[in-house]
């Protein structure tokens, strides 16, 4: 009988619009990263992205893996540990400037018990007797304050921000000790800690190469999601979630 479709093509017919349906989802999602409002310098954005990973595979990269593959890792460990230590007076100001005064006094305490019976920040005693550490910056400080984040920025040779994050540069580079010490110790320390951070990097970017399909838009809205994170101490709100489903 003609004009009756058999259940066989019906199947086939729900399945291919099931398949058409997720297609046209998984489009509208994409163009939603691809075309983010914060991005309005986008194309300025992936020239200094392409740069810096430019730079990162022809000469940053193959020095943290040589660094990674010699240097055991209990010492690894204990050099992002000292850095970690020294860098961490921007942590306690900025909890302080947020209203968190307990938090404030607790890294405080964690700055003095792992400078002297950590060996100088080499050994985190500090979350041993449970003093816990946090991750605080001016940036935050400033959206708890009801500052806006502004446009996304992707700098050379420094990686992500956003206008509003760009504060933190000077305010942690006038807490940074290293800044009022002679270049002959500042220079060595930084180089040590930046192929440190690299390599404890190195997992992490090799995952989003084999398996993002766009590197740039991956670590913009990776960048953009742990600022929210931290923002709100680990609890965003849903609201991301909800305007996913609107679409």
């Amino acid at each position: 009988m003609t004009g009756v479709a058999s259940p066989a093509t019906s199947e086939k017919t729900i399945k291919a619009f099931g398949r058409l349906a997720g297609a046209v989802f998984l489009l509208c999602f994409l163009q939603s990263c691809a075309t983010n409002p914060t991005d309005r310098f986008e194309r300025l954005n992936r020239s200094s992205f392409q740069f810096n990973e430019s730079l990162d595979q022809a000469i940053v990269l193959p020095i943290a893996r040589n660094y990674a593959a010699v240097i055991p890792g209990p010492v690894a460990t204990g050099v992002t540990n000292f850095f970690d230590n020294l860098f961490y007076l921007n942590t306690a100001l900025n909890n302080f400037l947020q209203g968190k005064v307990g938090q404030s006094v607790s890294d405080l305490g964690r700055i003095l018990v792992n400078t002297t019976f950590g060996l100088g920040g080499l050994l985190d005693v500090a979350t041993h007797l449970r003093l816990a550490k946090h991750e605080e910056d001016l940036g935050q400080t400033l959206a708890v304050w009801g500052v806006p984040a502004g446009a996304y920025l992707y700098l050379p040779l420094a990686g992500p921000y956003n206008l509003r994050s760009l504060s933190d540069i000077p305010m942690r580079g006038a807490l940074n000790p290293l800044f009022y010490t002679h270049a002959s110790v500042a220079i060595p320390m930084i180089v040590l800690n930046f192929v440190n951070r690299r390599a404890n990097l190195i997992e992490r970017t090799d995952i989003r190469d084999s398996s993002a399909l766009d590197t740039y838009i991956f670590t913009r809205e990776a960048f953009q999601q742990q600022r929210e994170f931290q923002i709100y101490d680990g609890a965003p709100p849903a609201d991301n979630f909800d305007e996913l489903f609107d679409l």
